[in-house]
């Protein structure tokens, strides 16, 4: 019971240092590429909207 606990934790710090990743090229290309910006953005959302089903 214990083990899944911290499988749990370990996947949602995964999924938040992949977003925050995804986060930072986003804005980073936002100067750059408009399109390829906006693909990283909804690539993070996609991100966060699988982090708020874990959470919940």
């Amino acid at each position: 019971m214990m083990f899944g606990l911290f499988n749990r934790f370990s996947k949602v710090s995964m999924l938040e240092k992949k977003y925050a990743k995804l986060m930072k090229d986003s804005h980073r290309l936002s100067t750059i590429n408009r399109a390829q910006s906006d693909l990283k953005f909804a690539e993070a959302q996609s991100i966060l909207d699988q982090l708020d089903k874990i959470k919940t």
